[in-house]
């Protein structure tokens, strides 16, 4: 079976990992984290860069770090992964499903103003498959009410939009780095800060909420608790792994971007015939290949459409399925908009295997895909 993910080493990860245990620092914060951070927000430009133990959690300390309130209201997309959700209702605060565009499946800029309510205290946005959401009219909504943009950038580290790298748009980012991500640690994320005003609570709050950061760095005799957080900081071994990725995070990134190119090469004919809607990158969007999707013409024709990639040594999936019509979507959250397109997209799109060395594959798995979407 070709897999759907296969986690790609660079071959520096596990002398780094030892590195890590000869310093003597297993725990959050050595020097592995040190460079992390470095690495960070140099190719960023943020202001604040802090590792997590995953993007979960990046996203748990920006509703703390926003001092979200029961009954408090989060304008985002349906059509995410549960964490997005998850970050908010943990506080009480209420997630309001926006719908998403048809060709990007990233939310819809124009239905956010109508979801706006005296209740609502962010924006966040997902920026689908590495792909930035419109973020100059997101911003300009955001701004013309007072409102924080949160990015979840779990799929678009080394993307940007008109030239700014995702995450650093609004005023807080979160990537991760699951070893399903094109950067990867195993399990892993980072919070990004654009303005400086966030750094030291970011600090305080990934820290227990205690001051320990600036006990370490001699600004204060001695550290207590001062805030409410918890334990979001991964360990040292996550961070040596993770130094050896983003050491080599543009050539990870050129080559997957390769994969895609032939993947959106091959898809041609059979989007001109009907049979597939491929990918849309917009103007202004760099994009870091983090996926390849198609987008089939119904549920049964995807269904079909995966069955005949497994049977013939392929594994293909499909994605999510939207929030607000989940068990706990209905329970916690709202839809703030008609969720047409996000039901139409959950039902077709698949996608297809995407790492660093399926491009020996790829010859066998365009031959079974052709054989499939003609059987459709």
């Amino acid at each position: 079976m070709i897999p759907f993910n296969k986690p790609y080493m660079t071959g520096r990860e596990l002398s780094y990992i030892a590195q890590a245990h000869a310093n003597g620092h297993l725990s959050g914060d050595g020097p592995y984290t040190k460079q992390c951070h470095a690495w960070l927000r140099e190719s960023t430009r943020a202001s604040t860069a802090l590792l997590t133990h995953s993007c979960t959690a990046a996203l748990e300390m920006a509703a703390l770090l926003l001092n979200l309130q029961p009954g408090d209201e989060v304008i985002m997309p349906s059509y995410t992964f549960v964490s997005t959700a998850n970050a908010f209702a943990l506080r009480g605060a209420v997630p309001v499903f926006v719908d998403i565009r048809d060709d990007t499946l990233n939310i819809d800029q124009t239905l956010i103003e109508d979801a706006i309510t005296p209740r609502t205290k962010a924006i966040c946005v997902v920026h689908y498959a590495g792909v930035a959401c419109e973020m100059d009219a997101i911003t300009a909504i955001a701004e013309a009410h007072g409102l924080p943009v949160i990015e979840d950038a779990a799929q678009g580290i080394m993307s940007t939009y008109r030239g700014a790298p995702l995450g650093t748009i609004g005023e807080l980012g979160a990537f991760s780095f699951h070893e399903t991500k094109n950067i990867i640690s195993g399990e892993g994320g980072a919070l990004l800060c654009r303005k400086a005003e966030y750094a030291e609570r970011a600090e305080i709050i990934r820290e227990k909420g205690t001051n320990r950061s600036r006990f370490f760095r001699g600004q204060v005799d001695k550290y207590t608790w001062v805030d409410i957080g918890s334990s979001f900081l991964p360990g040292e071994i996550t961070a040596a792994f993770l130094s050896a990725q983003l050491e080599e995070a543009e050539a990870i990134t050129q080559r997957r971007l390769d994969i895609w190119r032939r993947y959106h090469d091959w898809a041609s004919d059979h989007a001109v015939a009907g049979r597939v809607i491929r990918p849309t990158i917009p103007d202004g969007c760099v994009h870091n290949a983090h996926m390849y999707y198609l987008l089939l013409p119904s549920l049964e024709a995807r269904t079909h459409f995966i069955q005949s990639l497994r049977a013939q040594g392929v594994q293909a999936v499909f994605h999510y399925i939207p929030l607000h019509s989940s068990p706990a979507g209905r329970m916690h959250g709202r839809a703030g908009s008609s969720m047409a397109v996000t039901d139409d997209i959950s039902d077709r799109v698949v996608r297809m295997p995407l790492w660093i060395g399926v491009e020996e594959h790829l010859p066998h798995i365009f031959e079974a895909a052709d054989q499939a979407l003609y059987a459709i």
